[in-house]
């Protein structure tokens, strides 16, 4: 019995040299195993334990790999879908709506939505779109629901703040501003270099007029915005409300005007006078309301500018020089 092994082992041995030597004799640059070389290896290290002693082309570890493989490749083939069995799936489209669903209406749960997909003609059980859900993370975010209450109440909201500018004699300007949340207009601005409660009451009343103010003011707590500030925007029949200390992302919509004011503008430019000042504002008010587009307002402007059609091939563009060239409004020429 054990001669016979041996010459068993002797013919395997002889087998896998010869094989490895049709693979070196192949006109190639580099030996590279055929898909049915990797098999025969494979097939060999069933039925061989001294298979390894042989090995001239690969590694060992590399034949083990392409076990591996082979054996993932096999369960997969026969785990194959040979037909519609049990459940039906979701499609791509209505995994897709029910993440829109849940993307736009962060209240919602899986009744509700469940519902909507039924109205839509979807043939699909609830416990399906609940599954969607929990692989989606479904948890309604607390400032989505922030984000949906200021804007069903930004119409009555309105924002004032100031901001300071250097001038080119090392003084300081004082900018006051009202800011409507609605459509971001700018409802007064003015420059002092001495504010105090008695002036930004006058500013307050210049403001609104005889218009009906907004409901709510937000400002912070700068000492400037005193009791009779305060006494000033109750008797209007508006609600005062203060931001927290050092929270200006609480006055996020004003705190975004300043930041426009000085990149758009004040960055450019040298303020000589209290007077060159105001008139720049004036100008820049003028092109933030009617020429710059805004991405809270859906790449529109405060003053509603129109659309034009798709323009003629061929037409010529001209460009309107704003703020001193600093920037441009581009328009279809006639």
């Amino acid at each position: 019995m054990s001669s016979f092994r041996s010459r068993q082992e002797l013919l395997l041995e002889n087998l896998a040299l010869r094989q490895q030597l049709l693979v070196l004799h192949a006109k190639r640059p580099r030996p590279r195993l055929s898909p049915l070389e990797r098999l025969f290896w494979v097939a060999l290290r069933g039925v061989w334990s001294g298979w390894k002693r042989s090995l001239l082309l690969v590694t060992p570890g590399t034949v083990v790999r392409w076990h591996r493989t082979g054996f993932r490749l096999y369960w997969s083939w026969i785990s194959r879908v040979r037909k519609a069995v049990g459940r039906k799936p979701i499609s791509q489209d209505v995994r897709q709506l029910i993440l829109r669903m849940v993307a736009e209406n962060p209240t919602w749960g899986a009744p509700r939505i469940h519902g909507e997909l039924l109205k839509l003609g979807f043939d699909l059980s609830e416990r399906s779109v609940s599954r969607w859900l929990q692989r989606a993370n479904h948890n309604p975010d607390p400032a989505r629901r922030w984000l949906a209450f200021l804007r069903n109440h930004r119409e009555a909201i309105a924002a004032m703040d100031f901001f300071t500018v250097p001038t080119l004699t090392f003084g300081v300007l004082y900018c006051f501003f009202v800011i409507g949340h609605d459509r971001r207009k700018i409802l007064h601005c003015n420059v002092t270099r001495q504010p105090n409660a008695l002036w930004t009451v006058l500013q307050l009343r210049e403001a609104w007029g005889y218009d009906q103010p907004n409901r709510f003011l937000i400002f912070d707590r700068d000492a400037k915005f005193s009791a009779d500030v305060v006494s000033l925007v109750k008797q209007n029949g508006t609600e005062p409300v203060r931001t927290a200390f050092r929270s200006p992302w609480q006055n996020g919509i004003a705190e975004r005007w300043v930041g426009s004011v000085r990149r758009d503008l004040l960055d450019h430019v040298i303020v000589l006078s209290q007077r060159h000042l105001r008139r720049l504002l004036k100008e820049y008010v003028r092109y933030y309301h009617e020429d710059r587009t805004h991405l809270g307002l859906g790449k529109d402007t405060p003053a509603r500018r129109i659309a034009a059609s798709v323009p003629p091939r061929g037409s010529k563009i001209i460009s309107l020089p704003r703020l001193g060239g600093v920037h441009h409004r581009y328009m279809v020429a006639a």
